[in-house]
């Protein structure tokens, strides 16, 4: 049995366990098939090891505080949870917990009026934006072998989104803790690969669903079936 669960890639997200009953929840909870907390042991202790390095441990640390800080009332008996805070706010406070002065702010073209809302509420909290948009330095999309018909706007020496500059240019100016609003997916992965800072998602893009991408998850079972249904996609 024990062998048959190492050779399961871990499916946390399959587990049918209630959550309270699940043994990365209690020492006497359970674990289904391919649980990681009971067949990874091995890795655990290795990433566990990181939490050593000062900086890590005091980051990792500060999360942890700010993840209870978003709920109120901790103290009451029964305690029901009780979100009180926005992304934004939390994003605030977790930068304000790590000291940090000096953010940067990379946002995609499409979403510029929400950028300068963003940067705003920044620096009315008392920090230092950085900002760049994707389209910044102008690079042609022919620089990457982009062929007209797989451009947006064909016919033209499109710009190319450059999360690398995004990044270096944060890199240049020493920010502290990145902010990401609404690039495309493989940009915002670029930018996570190319990025010295720690790197934060205010908002995921999805065009269809005006930024809220678990909107079609939340649906799959009426309205987005088809999700289940690739070839209907």
């Amino acid at each position: 049995m024990k062998k048959e669960r190492e050779l399961t890639p871990p499916s946390c997200a399959a587990c049918d366990l209630e959550t309270a009953g699940r043994i990365c929840m209690s020492d006497e909870g359970a674990g289904s098939k391919g649980c990681p907390t009971l067949t990874r042991r091995e890795v655990l202790i290795e990433a566990n090891k990181e939490y050593k390095d000062p900086e890590v441990r005091e980051f990792a640390r500060q999360a942890s505080i700010q993840e209870a800080a978003c709920y109120a009332n901790r103290d009451q008996r029964p305690y029901v949870m009780q979100p009180t805070k926005t992304r934004i706010v939390e994003i605030c406070e977790f930068a304000k917990r790590m000291g940090y002065k000096r953010l940067g702010l990379a946002f995609c073209i499409g979403l510029a009026n929400e950028a300068c809302m963003v940067e705003d509420i920044l620096k009315a909290h008392g920090f230092e934006v950085v900002s760049a948009a994707c389209k910044a330095g102008r690079t042609s999309k022919k620089k990457l072998g982009i062929k007209d018909e797989e451009t947006i706007f064909q016919g033209t020496d499109e710009a190319m989104c450059n999360p690398i500059y995004q990044a270096k240019l944060f890199n240049h100016e020493k920010t502290e803790f990145n902010i990401l609003v609404g690039l495309c997916v493989g940009h915002d992965s670029l930018l996570f690969k190319y990025s010295e800072a720690p790197v934060t998602v205010l908002a995921a893009k999805d065009r269809v669903t005006g930024h809220n991408p678990l909107a079609a998850i939340y649906a799959s079972g009426s309205y987005y079936a088809k999700l289940k249904k690739p070839e209907l996609l």
